[in-house]
């Protein structure tokens, strides 16, 4: 083993009111990640450029050194759910969400309150693909808890508009009290007009499908957010393929987008069934989501440490507080990390290269990705400033970096 990158998807933000003005990083009581940090270099980062805020996307690719302009979003989720694309098969990431109605086009919720389980995700799929009719064939997969890939077959452009207002062209921006907007053609090329429209066709047949399905009505009796619209965005019509990266490298995969990237960057995979969520406690199913995230990096790196040379961690759920606005979830999701696997972490790093950041800020305050700048550890380093951590505060002492930039000067 050569070296282990770990991303905290979201873990950084800006200070938190309810935290004493203080970051979730700042408030949680990490000492096994402090005791690394005496040992390593802090410094900031812009996952793809100064001033955008990224979605996870774009910025992923963007750390392992690739240009994300060639990676659109929706065949990297399609790859990582295990949907085969052919050269002109349009794929987009869609969320099911929950719309007042096709006149206000008002987005109530962006994850239908997260409380949609696995069960009512599948049922639904099942019946967007027999009840939406479009004059060209189409596939619906729900993949985790409110996410999903939409497919068309054929040749379309992938020149279009996302049908999702917190998302454009690879970036995040703020979405509260966002209205849907329909696709529209970016070129004036016939193939985008059709796309656009076809998009919008299913978009509107599958509200009416979701909107009147008995999951929903029973989902409104109880008081929970209809699952009755699919924001679609990124679209892309290839399969993405990068250069492979130097070494060889294991994965850790249990989220679409992540596996996918893995792949496209001719990683292996090391694969584990994410919990379904059951119940509404989409917090519960969460931590237990974190608990075996951080199980099976553990294993994975024990049992393949002698035949690998780096290893990709990327652990999703600290992402989700931020744009829940629950700092303290933020906080306890840290300091878990910390407990069980920065833990073992530190004993294993002796003689190898660590690199420790996240893919992008989210911020509890606006609940949404920023375009703030991320800390980055890299280890083994011998800095003068011993007393030092994991935040965005004491990043901002250390020097800055782009995200294409990291692995080529820390790894290779």
């Amino acid at each position: 083993m050569k070296g282990i990158f770990v991303i905290l998807d979201g873990a950084s933000d800006t200070p938190c009111p309810f935290l004493g003005n203080k970051t979730p990083l700042e408030a949680a009581n990490t000492p096994n990640l402090d005791e690394i940090a005496r040992k390593s270099k802090i410094d900031y980062c812009y996952p793809v450029k100064e001033n955008v805020a990224p979605q996870s996307s774009n910025a992923v690719v963007s750390l392992l050194g690739y240009d994300p302009a060639f990676a659109p979003r929706g065949p990297l989720e399609a790859a990582g759910s295990g949907i085969k694309l052919k050269r002109g098969d349009l794929a987009l990431r869609t969320n099911f969400a929950t719309l007042k109605d096709l006149s206000s086009l008002a987005i109530l919720d962006r994850r239908a309150g997260r409380t949609l389980s696995t069960k009512e995700a599948k049922l639904l799929a099942r019946a967007i693909n027999s009840e939406v009719k479009l004059p060209y064939k189409f596939e619906f997969y729900a993949t985790v808890q409110h996410r999903g890939v939409l497919v068309f077959r054929g040749g379309f452009s992938d020149n279009i508009t996302n049908v999702d207002p917190a998302y454009g062209t690879g970036l995040a921006r703020s979405a509260l009290n966002s209205k849907l907007k329909f696709s529209h053609p970016i070129d004036d090329e016939e193939d985008s007009k059709l796309s656009s429209e076809l998009l919008n066709n299913f978009v509107r047949q599958s509200f009416k499908v979701l909107d009147s399905n008995p999951i929903n009505i029973a989902r409104a009796k109880k008081g929970y957010h209809r699952a009755n619209v699919l924001l679609c965005r990124d679209p892309g019509n290839f399969p993405v393929k990068f250069k492979k990266l130097k070494g060889k490298w294991l994965a850790l995969g249990y989220m679409p987008l992540e596996i996918g990237i893995a792949k496209a960057a001719g990683m292996d995979v090391y694969r584990f069934w994410y919990p379904k969520l059951k119940s509404t406690d989409v917090y519960a199913n969460l931590h237990y989501g974190l608990k075996q995230a951080v199980k099976y990096s553990l294993k994975m790196i024990k049992k393949y440490r002698k035949k690998y040379d780096y290893f990709y961690i990327h652990l999703k759920e600290t992402d989700i507080p931020g744009h829940d606005n629950k700092p303290n979830e933020k906080v306890k999701m840290i300091e878990y990390i910390d407990s069980y696997f920065f833990y073992y972490l530190k004993k294993w790093i002796q003689n190898n290269k660590l690199i420790i950041t996240a893919d992008h800020t989210t911020s509890c305050q606006q609940k949404v990705h920023t375009a703030d700048p991320v800390p980055v550890l890299t280890y083994p380093f011998n800095p003068k400033q011993k007393e030092q951590r994991f935040t965005e505060e004491d990043a901002k002492k250390g020097r800055k970096i782009i995200g294409r930039k990291l692995l080529e000067e820390n790894f290779f």
